[in-house]
């Protein structure tokens, strides 16, 4: 709660892209209700996340969505294999543990994933008076609440382009390009802008070339907006991530509605 608290501060400090709800209610009965309250709704969450156990000297662990495919999962695994390589973990979804499994169930089966440090049960501490704020640690705090924050730039700042020269690769030092991306060394940026020049065809975001190149995301996002400034660069309208996933969960809606 006290980093559900703090990121509610920090994303409502700035403009943002997105809007975001945070449900803070008992366990199971309280999420249960909510999403009972806000079905007509549901359709447009575009990545969720269950926030617990974030406070104990454990490594972050993320549990994905039911289907395990989600924009969300992509998002969370991007963030903890940059924030935490070494420690970090994902895990497949169960239908056990917190309020994940109501948001998966089947009929809403919402892109809402899980972060944590320790799985629930799984430290001699969880559940006994050993839990206390000894254990919790205002370091292992600060770093959840960073992990969150990131995953909320990448929300944020995601996006698809299509490379308006395609044929071949365009030269970038007679556009000014070179040395236009400041904070990164000349060698990441022009990386960054080759890899955004071939892999933006439309499909791809730049999460997805951030994860495929291994670079930052923060470089291409720069990277991509000297692009575009160049003219080299346009943008491609924005596509709800996981609207598949919403479709079929919809059909399965109306489907048990007319089930006798």
């Amino acid at each position: 709660m006290a980093v559900a608290t703090a990121l509610a501060a920090w994303i409502a400090a700035a403009p943002r892209r997105y809007t975001y709800r945070f449900v803070f209610a008992p366990g199971t009965i309280g999420s249960l209700c909510w999403l009972h309250a806000n079905e007509p709704a549901l359709g447009r969450i575009r990545a969720g996340l269950v926030l617990g156990l974030l406070g104990d000297p454990a490594g972050l662990t993320y549990k994905t969505s039911r289907d395990g495919d989600a924009y969300t999962d992509a998002v969370a695994g991007y963030v903890l294999s940059r924030a935490d390589p070494e420690r970090s973990k994902l895990v497949p979804f169960t239908p056990y543990g917190y309020d994940e499994r109501q948001f998966c169930s089947p009929g809403f089966n919402l892109p809402v994933g899980r972060l944590t440090r320790s799985a629930n049960g799984t430290y001699p501490e969880y559940h006994t008076s050993a839990d206390d704020l000894g254990f919790v640690r205002p370091e292992q705090l600060e770093s959840s609440l960073d992990a969150c924050r990131s995953f909320v730039e990448v929300l944020e700042d995601d996006a698809r382009y299509l490379n308006r020269s395609p044929k071949g690769e365009p030269r970038l030092g007679k556009r000014g390009l070179y040395g236009a991306v400041g904070g990164h060394s000349p060698a990441e940026r022009e990386y960054a802008m080759l890899w955004l020049l071939n892999q933006s065809d439309g499909t791809q975001s730049l999460l997805d070339v951030a994860r495929r190149s291994g670079l930052d995301f923060g470089v291409l996002r720069e990277a991509a907006s000297a692009l575009q400034a160049a003219g080299l660069l346009a943008d491609v309208p924005d596509r709800a991530p996981g609207g598949e996933q919403r479709a079929a969960s919809a059909r399965f809606t109306e489907a048990r509605k007319a089930t006798p």
